[in-house]
């Protein structure tokens, strides 16, 4: 049964970085009911955020040097490359680039930071916590930092099937951060969810597109569409966070 919330997380104030139009009580309230009708329990909300700001982000993002290398195995997360090369290609689920948040003296990096920090803020989880009926905290998690960063993939990496459920979890946000791409699957990325009945449902990840899921719903395993080979010259970039429950 959900924890009852605090009358503070049923009213939060808004600050710049959300569009208030997506994020008024009754839009909170309609995502709610479309999260609790869908198979996973998913919504996507689109122009959530003030892109004004959010193209600021993205220029902190473009800086090469900003990125290091990311590998998790289904066995084991952070492998180095000694690990990754004794590996089965089939057991390995995770190659991409994660942003090297200690990069402090990059372009743009204060405002990607503040961006990360307003994720894990009480202003934007009391606004999930609404539409999913459940008062997430990190109050009892050790590293919050680690559970909201920005992500890239390239045509050589990937995301395999997995699936995101574990104690405690009770949100898995996806946001991404694609200008100009393209409402079709022509260069693929898509996030893929099982789905119900081998329906699996695609959703491709245009600018500003903001997706929210209960991770440990029926259908929520997940994956993401490899990019195209014709797609050698794009990055795919996404905001991945979690958050928890008491």
């Amino acid at each position: 049964m959900a924890r009852k919330l605090r009358k503070d997380f049923l009213n939060p104030r808004y600050s710049s970085w959300l569009n208030k139009e997506k994020a008024s009580l009754f839009s909170l309230e309609s995502y709610r009911k479309s999260l609790l009708a869908s198979c996973p329990n998913y919504i996507v909300i689109d122009h959530l955020f003030n892109e004004i700001k959010l193209d600021q982000v993205i220029n902190a993002l473009q800086q090469p040097n900003a990125w290091i290398t990311q590998k998790h195995t289904y066995s084991a997360l952070y492998v180095d490359d000694d690990q990754w090369q004794n590996t089965h290609k089939n057991e390995r689920f995770v190659q991409r680039d994660v942003w090297n948040r200690d990069k402090y003296s990059l372009p743009n990096s204060d405002i990607a930071q503040e961006f990360l920090s307003f994720l894990r803020g009480d202003e934007f989880m009391s606004l999930l916590s609404r539409i999913f009926n459940v008062f997430l905290t990190d109050l009892n998690v050790a590293t919050p930092e680690i559970n909201t960063n920005y992500f890239r993939l390239s045509t050589k990496d990937f995301v395999e099937q997995h699936a995101d459920d574990s104690p405690g979890r009770e949100v898995c946000m996806l946001l991404y951060l694609n200008k100009d791409w393209k409402d079709d699957y022509e260069a693929g990325g898509e996030l893929v969810f099982i789905g119900n009945n081998e329906n699996p449902i695609r959703i491709v990840p245009l600018y500003n597109r903001c997706v929210l899921f209960d991770p440990s719903s029926k259908g929520s395993e997940h994956w993401v569409a490899k990019l195209n080979a014709e797609s050698s010259n794009l990055y795919r970039y996404n905001i991945t966070s979690w958050y928890w429950s008491e």
